[in-house]
């Protein structure tokens, strides 16, 4: 049975005119090596294939601990595992706020230690990874350097959460994504630099920080596609990478992930203004969350306090201080990941203005239904943080 077109309505992009018609929902092929289907897209209709290498991560866990979450009927769902020294080891699933314990002995040092060496050398952001996966394993050290505990994060390759943006893609202009941790903006980012540059053909450039985007390893995960994947000495050197990138490589588009430095928002900019597109994400939940950010703000065109004479106050019935947008924005679109299969959708510039004059902008929610499939509305009124 054919699936029906996705249900859209579109209302914030201009010329109407270029709007491309719905996309119709197809079944996605897997991925390169063993699919594992989690319940979440087995339940509506296999669109999403996810490929998470699992049984990689797995090895570097203690024997008994591994063989728990093998026959862990949530294991398609499992989110991270955390290894404290003197602590219970603990799993973590989507959709759950807390932890399942996985045995009632405390980690050792001895493990801890036997755990590193599986994995291997951290970077200076204390991030590792498993050559070839999607992997993320992260440290955390006493003062003395030692490693006390991990975090074994599960890495997946996820095909069709592009439906969701697929129409925006069709403009050109940049995007950035926003999202609390665990929300999968790494994920989307993945998958958007495989279709555009498998799809849609364009030249693609990943500045991968920690190897999150691409996996770890020097030849990048086959989830990328044709995109090509820059990698980063060190966390500092990311906005220096991204110069590098638009200046020796071409880049028709360059993704990002992590933008969170006043440097890493001025090569944004740089990279914006010589017609490259840009797909990023930064850290914060909701659109006035970046507008009141000092360091990140610039990305949606910055802040500056206007004074207006006393005419111009009392025809706005308004202060004479007044916050207006120093400039465009850097990413005409930006989209809060609200949820998994919840995004709300701003014009970036109308967005903006609006918040900052104390009104509450329009947007579009996208959703996924109970069909799975996507699903676009207008909403008047918007329910972010005001300023």
């Amino acid at each position: 049975m054919t699936p029906s077109p996705a249900r859209i309505l579109i209302f914030l992009l201009p010329t109407p005119s270029l709007i491309p018609p719905p996309p119709v929902r197809r079944p996605h092929r897997a991925l390169a090596g063993t699919a594992r289907c989690a319940p979440e897209a087995v339940a509506g209709g296999g669109f999403v294939v996810i490929e998470d290498d699992l049984s990689e991560l797995l090895q570097i866990l203690p024997r008994d601990l591994r063989d728990n979450l093998q026959n862990e009927p949530r294991r398609d769902q499992l989110l991270e595992v955390i290894l404290d020294l003197g602590r219970r080891p603990e799993a973590r699933f989507l959709g759950n706020s807390g932890g399942q314990y996985l045995r009632d002995n405390e980690i050792s040092q001895l493990e801890l230690e036997e755990a590193q060496r599986a994995v291997g050398e951290f970077g200076g952001d204390n991030r590792a990874g498993i050559e070839g996966t999607l992997h993320r394993i992260s440290a955390i050290r006493s003062r003395k350097g030692m490693v006390v505990g991990l975090t074994c994060r599960v890495g997946r390759a996820v095909n069709g959460h592009v439906d969701m943006v697929r129409d925006l893609l069709n403009y050109k202009e940049s995007i950035l994504f926003l999202g609390r941790p665990g929300v999968g903006k790494t994920t989307v980012m993945r998958e958007i630099a495989r279709v555009l540059a498998d799809e849609f053909q364009k030249r693609v450039v990943i500045v991968d920080t920690s190897n999150e985007i691409g996996g770890d390893g020097d030849i990048p995960h086959a989830a990328i596609g044709g995109a090509r994947r820059m990698q980063v000495p060190e966390p500092s050197m990311q906005h220096r990478v991204m110069i590098e990138a638009v200046e020796n490589h071409m880049p028709e588009v360059v993704i990002v992930d992590e933008i969170g430095t006043e440097a890493e928002a001025q090569a944004c900019r740089s990279i914006a203004e010589r017609g490259v597109m840009l797909i990023g994400t930064a850290h914060g939940e909701r659109l006035a969350n970046i507008i009141k950010n000092p360091v990140l703000s610039d990305l949606v065109g910055g802040v500056e306090t206007v004074t207006l004479g006393d005419e111009e106050a009392r025809a706005r019935r308004t202060q004479k201080s007044i916050l207006e947008r120093k400039a465009p924005p850097t990413f005409p679109f930006l989209i809060e990941m609200r949820e998994r299969h919840y995004w709300v959708t701003h014009r970036t510039e109308r967005s903006v203005d609006m918040l900052l004059h104390g009104k509450k902008p329009l947007v579009e929610v996208r959703k996924r239904d109970n069909e799975f499939e996507v699903v676009i509305e207008r909403w008047a009124t918007y329910d972010g943080d005001g300023l």
